[in-house]
């Protein structure tokens, strides 16, 4: 943990932090403030304000605001909210760069997922998803939309003419007769 200042108020056992920046092997939380209460990272809740930017693997997120939960001394999830939240991360190979927003965006560490809710917005440069939850995973770069049986809202794709294919999946073998 870096930080500009920090305030503590012990009969509260919490801590204000002003510029700050946690790093945690490849995932960095920063932003203008942060309250948790005590400095345990074993089992607590931080709020994060002020242009918050968490950095994961190859990926980023951004947002007015966000709750980090620790567990086990680990980021284990961070909640963040904005007009819009964003993501992105650079896609495999060549392929250009993902992009999200909605009002609320999710990040799982340990599931390796961000959850996309509240107007989701998610592109990979030459197709768009919209609906109201997608779910992006990110070690293997894929979204899965959808809605809950008998909602009115629909998923929304949109595909760019001319826009290069992806490549087809990898042929499995027949199963043996």
């Amino acid at each position: 943990l870096d930080a500009a200042s920090s305030e503590v108020d012990y009969r509260s056992s919490t801590v204000l932090f002003r510029d700050v920046v946690i790093t945690q092997g490849t995932v960095r939380v920063a932003a203008g403030r942060a309250r948790a209460t005590g400095l345990d990272f074993d089992d607590s809740t931080w709020t994060f304000g002020e242009d918050v930017r968490i950095d994961v693997d190859g990926g980023t997120l951004r947002s007015a605001d966000a709750t980090v939960t620790f567990a086990g001394n680990r980021v284990a999830r961070a909640v963040i909210r904005g007009a819009p939240a964003t993501f992105e991360q650079r896609l495999a190979g060549a392929r250009g760069v993902a992009r999200g927003r909605a009002g609320t965006i999710e990040y799982d560490l340990v599931k390796g997922t961000v959850r996309l809710s509240d107007d989701a917005w998610l592109s990979d440069g030459r197709s768009e998803i919209r609906g109201r939850s997608l779910v992006y995973d990110l070690a293997g770069q894929r979204v899965a939309a959808g809605t809950p049986t008998g909602d009115q809202d629909r998923v929304q794709l949109t595909i760019r003419p001319g826009a290069a294919a992806p490549p087809p999946p990898a042929a499995e073998p027949a199963p043996p007769r």
